[in-house]
C-alpha cells in the first residue's frame, strides 16, 4: 500500500472534526447551530486559494436536498399523519395493557418491536413513527421522554443488522463484494451474503441493547422531565391537591349484573359516598362525562373522581369492583386527550344566576363541573380538609366565579369560542384528531412502506409519495405537515453532510486509516479484525456510514488477505460497525431523539460509550461463531 502523505486540506479537515467534536461536547452553542457554523467556515475555508479543492462551495448545501434528509422530513410527516388519526394512541394502549407502567416492562417491548421494524425498513423511519407513540406512553405512565426515548432509538439502530436490508451499508455490502472479487484470485472469491445471514448477530446486538437498558438504565438514562410537564394535564391528582386542596384521582370500578345500585341514576351513587362520576362504559361503547341523570345499567364500568379512602369505603360497602389500574378508560383519561382546565364566568354571562343541572352541563358543554372557586373559598362534591362535600351542580352560578372542570380538549377547545366562559387554561394541546381518516393514513403508510420493499425507487420518494399522499387527502393540511418536522434535526444533519465529505474527498479518512492499519501490521488475526471494527466505528461519527463502508470495505478485503483471513468477515465486520454510531448525535436516528427528550451530548458520550464497547465485544464474538 502506498504511504499517504498528510496534505494542508487534510490538516484543516482534521482541525474542523476537532472543533465540530468541541463544539458538540461543550455545547457552547445548540448542536444544530454548531453544525450549520462548521458548514459556513468549510464553505469560507474553501474560497481560500491553498484549499480550493477542500468542499465544492456550489454543492455546499446539497444536504438539505439529500436522500437521507429528504427521508427523514418525509417519515415525520407520515408519522405525524398516523397520529393524527388517533392510531398511535391506540398503539400506546396496546403497549400499556401488555407492558404495564414501569420501565423495565416497557422498553422491553418498545425497543423490541422497533427493532424488529427496522430490520426491513430504514431506522430512523422505524424511530420516527414510534416517536409519537413513546410520546403518549411518557405522559400516561409519568415516566420522563428521555427514560424511554434513547433505548427505543439505540435499538433501531442495532434492528438495522438484523438483515441484509436492514441498512444501508449491509444492502452495499454484495455490490461492494462483487467489485472486490475482480482483484481476487478464484479460489479467494466471496460469496454474497443472504438476506438472514446476520440475524442471530443482529438479534444478538438487539438482545444486548435491551439488557442494557433494563438492567443499568437507571444509572445510564437521564432523568429529564415528564412528557406534558410544562400543561396543567400532567398529574390531574397533583393539580387538584396544590391548587384547590382536593384530594383526589380517578379510578375505575366495575358494576357487576344484579348489583342493588341498578336502575338508580349517576346523581343517587355521587350523593351517597360524595365521588364524582366522569365517565360510564356499557357494552363496549364509553361515555365522557355522562349526563348523571342516566340510570345504572350492569354490568358496566365507572370512573370516578374521588378520595382513595372515599372510594375503598365504597368498595367495601357496595360491592364494587375496583380495578388496579384505568384500564378501558385508559385513553379517555391520558393528559394527552384529557385533563383539568380552569374557566371564569364573565359578567353578562348568560349562565349567571343558573345552575350546573339546569344548564346540562356535561350534555351541553362536554364537561365535569368539578369545583366552583369563589371569594377565596373552593366548592366540590369532594370532601376537603377545610368543608364538606358540596353539590356543586346545584349551586348558581355568579360572575367572576372560577370554574374547575375537567374536559376534553377538544371540547374544551369549543369552550374557548363560547362568550359565555373565559377560559383561563391555555396551555393545552389543541388538535383536532381526524379518527375518520385512519383509512386514508394507512393506505398511504403500506404504499410507501410496499414501494420501499418492492421497487427500486430512491427512499426518499418513496416516503414522500406518502406523505403527499396525506396531505391531498386530508389527513394532514400543509401546515400541520410543516409543523410535524423537527426542523432543527433537517438543519443538524444537512450541515455535516460536507464535512463527511470533506473528510473523504480530501483524502483524510484514508490518511487516518492507513495511520491506523500501519500500526496493527503484524498483529494477530483476531486484533486486525478489532482494529476494522474500531475504525469504521471512528469513521461512521463523522461520516455518513455509506462513505465509511465504501471507503473501508476495500481496505478491511485487502488486510484479511495479506494476514490469511477470511476477506468476506472482514467486509461484514466494516458494514456492521458502521451501526455502532451511538457515542455522538451524528447517526440519523440520534438526532432525531435529541430535540424530543431533551438529551444533551454527554447524555450520549455517558450512554452511548458503554453501549459502543458491548457492540463490538458482542458483534465481533457473534461473526466468528457464526462464521
Amino acid at each position: 500500500m502506498e504511504p499517504i502523505s498528510l496534505t494542508l486540506e487534510m490538516s484543516v479537515v482534521l482541525g474542523l472534526l476537532a472543533f465540530t467534536v468541541f463544539l458538540f461536547v461543550s455545547e457552547i452553542v445548540r448542536i444544530d447551530l454548531a453544525a450549520i457554523m462548521v458548514m459556513v467556515l468549510l464553505g469560507l475555508l474553501s474560497q481560500l486559494p491553498a484549499l480550493s479543492s477542500l468542499a465544492d462551495v456550489s454543492r455546499l448545501f446539497d444536504g438539505l436536498a439529500s436522500n437521507a434528509v429528504v427521508s427523514i422530513i418525509a417519515v415525520m410527516i407520515i408519522g405525524a399523519g398516523l397520529d393524527k388519526t388517533g392510531l398511535m394512541s391506540k398503539v400506546a394502549s396496546v403497549i400499556l395493557k401488555h407492558g404495564g407502567k414501569t420501565e423495565t416492562r416497557i422498553i422491553p417491548i418498545i425497543s423490541g418491536t422497533v427493532g424488529v421494524i427496522s430490520s426491513f425498513m430504514q431506522n430512523v423511519g422505524a424511530a420516527a413513527l414510534f416517536l409519537p407513540v413513546v410520546s403518549r406512553i411518557s405522559v400516561r405512565t409519568e415516566l420522563p421522554l428521555s427514560r424511554l426515548l434513547m433505548p427505543m432509538g439505540f435499538c433501531a439502530i442495532l434492528g438495522g443488522t438484523m438483515t441484509m436490508v436492514g441498512s444501508s451499508p449491509l444492502i452495499l455490502l454484495n455490490d461492494l463484494l462483487l467489485s472486490a472479487n475482480e482483484a481476487l484470485p478464484e479460489d479467494q472469491q466471496m460469496a454474497p451474503f443472504g438476506l438472514f445471514s446476520v440475524t442471530p448477530v443482529g438479534i444478538s446486538l438487539v438482545i444486548t441493547g435491551i439488557l442494557y437498558f433494563v438492567v443499568f438504565g437507571r444509572w445510564v438514562l437521564p432523568a429529564g422531565r415528564k412528557e406534558g410537564e410544562a400543561t396543567s394535564a400532567t398529574s390531574l391528582k397533583d393539580y387538584l391537591k396544590n391548587i384547590y386542596g382536593l384530594k383526589t384521582d380517578i379510578f375505575e370500578i366495575s358494576v357487576p349484573e344484579g348489583h342493588p345500585c341498578v336502575g338508580e341514576t349517576f346523581d343517587d351513587v355521587m350523593q351517597r359516598y360524595h365521588v364524582y362520576i366522569i365517565g360510564s362504559a356499557y357494552r363496549g361503547k364509553r361515555w365522557f362525562a355522562p349526563v348523571i341523570q342516566t340510570q345504572i345499567t350492569a354490568p358496566c364500568r365507572l370512573a370516578i373522581l374521588g378520595r382513595k379512602k372515599v372510594i375503598d369505603q365504597m368498595v367495601a360497602e357496595g360491592g364494587y369492583v375496583l380495578h388496579p389500574q384505568l384500564d378501558v378508560f385508559a385513553e379517555d383519561y391520558a393528559p394527552t386527550k384529557s385533563g383539568v382546565a380552569e374557566m371564569v364566568i364573565p359578567p353578562g354571562s348568560s349562565v349567571i344566576g343558573k345552575c350546573a343541572h339546569d344548564l346540562v352541563f356535561r350534555k351541553t358543554y362536554g364537561a365535569s363541573l368539578l369545583a366552583i372557586h369563589r371569594d377565596e373559598e373552593t366548592m366540590s362534591y369532594v370532601e376537603t380538609d377545610d368543608h364538606a362535600p358540596t353539590a356543586v351542580g346545584e349551586v348558581p352560578f355568579h360572575a367572576g366565579d372560577t370554574l374547575v372542570i375537567h374536559s376534553t380538549w377538544e371540547a374544551l377547545t369549543r369552550l374557548t369560542r363560547d362568550r359565555d366562559f373565559v377560559v383561563v387554561t391555555t396551555n393545552f394541546p389543541q388538535e383536532e384528531l381526524r379518527p375518520k381518516k385512519v383509512g386514508w393514513a394507512l393506505l398511504f403508510f403500506i404504499i410507501s412502506i410496499s414501494l420501499i420493499l418492492f421497487t427500486d425507487l430512491r427512499l426518499s420518494l418513496c416516503l414522500l409519495t406518502g406523505a403527499v399522499g396525506m396531505i391531498l387527502t386530508g389527513v394532514l393540511d400543509i401546515d400541520d405537515a410543516y409543523a410535524a418536522v423537527s426542523w432543527s434535526t433537517v438543519f443538524l444533519l444537512a450541515s455535516l453532510i460536507p464535512l463527511g465529505q470533506a473528510v473523504q474527498t480530501t483524502g483524510t479518512a484514508e490518511w487516518i486509516a492507513q495511520q491506523i492499519l500501519t500500526l496493527l501490521n503484524g498483529w494477530p488475526l483476531w486484533s486486525l479484525q478489532a482494529g476494522i471494527a474500531v475504525l469504521a466505528t471512528a469513521f461512521t461519527l463523522i461520516m455518513s456510514n455509506v462513505g465509511a463502508t465504501v471507503l473501508l470495505v476495500p481496505l478491511a478485503v485487502s488486510i484479511a488477505v495479506a494476514a490469511g483471513g477470511d476477506p468476506a468477515i472482514f467486509a461484514l465486520t466494516v458494514a456492521i460497525s458502521t451501526s455502532n454510531s451511538f457515542l455522538i448525535p451524528t447517526h440519523q436516528v440520534n438526532a432525531l431523539i435529541m430535540g424530543p427528550a431533551g438529551y444533551k451530548v454527554t447524555d450520549f458520550m455517558k450512554s452511548g460509550g458503554i453501549m459502543t464497547i458491548l457492540f463490538l465485544v458482542v458483534s465481533l464474538l457473534m461473526m466468528n461463531v457464526v462464521f
